[in-house]
């Protein structure tokens, strides 16, 4: 959420940096807005006279009384003003929830650096690791490769539609062995401590992160009737509300572990790495990579989260950068980093990278991680501050900044590692540093 004093202080100003998202701007309408801010400006001071004539009022009223007067009249006005107070305080109450919802739908602003451009066609590329691998034979993609593996579409689909996929055998293995080595990467090599979050949230964990309100429809949702149990089926959970929603990403929970709390600034950073699976409903991707594994409705991550100082969010985001890149380096694959353009970031980064890898099949490079900056975004919304302690004494509570990236998709990197690492019998040879979590086994055979 952005800073509301800072829309009050530089209007222009905002509406400037988020047209660079998008131009002309369609995240804040401006007029109502501005009519908003004129009437609680105005219903303010009125407030003020008023509480300065009422209480004016009630001293005369004791005097008078004091002296037998008859205060009929000014005890008359000041239940007048009382109500004026009232509908003024009503009504004051109603502009701050409409400006809340302006404030909440408004997307992060973008840090000087982030290139321009409506697009991914912006994005710039930082560098790259690795060269693509020849291979003798014509590459196959990953289906194909991990047919022979274990790798299932066909059972996922019949169990739960199009965008799941089942993995039995060396593929199940394959996928575990991955989620364990980056975890304990993350936590051994990085500093990261290894977390066990819940995969359903109530609303307001969301809002914090900022799903929402704006992306309800990437969500999958839990509906509980009013006794607390699950709705029965869809024409209740229609008439229900949504109270709890799966997850779509470990972020959601393990940022919100500092909702609502003043943290002590010597405990900075935080960084905090979990294995989950996420859900993700995929609106608006219909048509897009609908064969395989590289748009799931569930897939599994292991995400980083960093809670740090205002003043080393932006060296952190670098070193989190470095910290996915890590393992895509011990695992041999090709990647490259690209820094995103204001038209393709997401809703609360201020700053973002891709870590883009090298899928022969496709000979192209695609996302395996993102790492991005939200600076107070986040943690304005959850209520996540500090507080730092200068020659004894305390300072005042400032919000922290919040940080988050994949480190990495098990399921991608699943993917990569079947298409890079494959050979002409079928089989798939295993990178080294993979080999320990898969029983020293040095090559998957079908």
């Amino acid at each position: 959420m952005l800073d509301i004093h800072l829309l009050r202080r530089d209007l222009d100003g905002v509406v400037a940096q988020l047209a660079r998202r998008k131009n002309p701007q369609p995240f804040l309408d401006v007029p109502r807005f501005q009519a908003l801010e004129a009437e609680r400006k105005s219903i303010q001071t009125a407030t003020e006279q008023a509480q300065a004539r009422r209480n004016a009022l009630s001293k005369q009223i004791g005097q008078l009384k004091a002296k037998g007067g008859d205060a009929a009249a000014l005890m008359a006005e000041v239940n007048g003003l009382a109500d004026e107070l009232k509908a003024g305080a009503e009504r004051l109450e109603g502009i701050q929830q409409e400006m809340h919802a302006m404030l909440m739908s408004l997307p992060n602003l973008p840090h000087a650096s982030v290139p321009d451009g409506a697009d991914e066609t912006a994005n710039v590329e930082v560098r790259r690791w690795g060269a693509p691998p020849a291979f003798g034979f014509t590459p196959r993609d990953h289906v194909d490769i991990g047919g022979a593996l274990g790798l299932d579409i066909e059972t996922g689909a019949k169990l739960s539609g199009s965008r799941f996929t089942f993995l039995r055998g060396p593929a199940a293995r394959l996928h575990r062995a991955l989620a364990q080595f980056m975890l304990d990467v993350q936590t051994q090599e990085h500093g990261y401590t290894e977390c066990y979050t819940p995969y359903i949230v109530n609303r307001e964990i969301l809002e914090g992160t900022g799903q929402l309100p704006k992306f309800k429809q990437d969500m999958f949702w839990v509906f509980r009737g009013s006794d607390g149990s699950a709705a029965a089926d869809g024409s209740d959970a229609e008439a229900a509300a949504p109270e709890q929603y799966l997850i779509s990403t470990s972020e959601i929970s393990l940022t919100n572990t500092v909702r609502e709390q003043i943290l002590d600034a010597a405990l900075l950073p935080i960084r905090l790495t979990a294995h989950s699976p996420c859900f993700r409903s995929e609106a608006g991707s219909a048509g897009r990579d609908t064969r395989g594994m590289i748009r799931q409705h569930q897939f599994d991550k292991v995400e980083m989260v960093q809670i740090t100082h205002p003043d080393k969010s932006y060296e952190a985001l670098e070193q989190m950068v470095g910290h996915a890149e890590a393992i895509l380096r011990k695992l041999e694959l090709p990647y490259r980093v690209v820094a995103l353009a204001t038209g393709d970031m997401g809703f609360g980064s201020t700053k973002t990278y891709d870590l883009e890898v090298w899928l022969p099949a496709q000979n192209a490079y695609r996302e395996i991680s993102s790492c991005s900056n939200c600076e107070a975004f986040q943690a304005r919304r959850m209520m996540a501050r500090f507080r730092s302690v200068v020659d004894g004494r305390q300072g005042k509570p400032e919000f922290v900044h919040t940080l988050n990236g994949s480190g990495l998709a098990v399921g991608r990197t699943l993917v990569a590692v079947l298409e890079n690492h494959q050979r002409a019998d079928g089989g798939v040879n295993v990178p080294a540093a993979l080999r320990p979590y898969l029983g020293g086994m040095e090559v998957l055979k079908p």
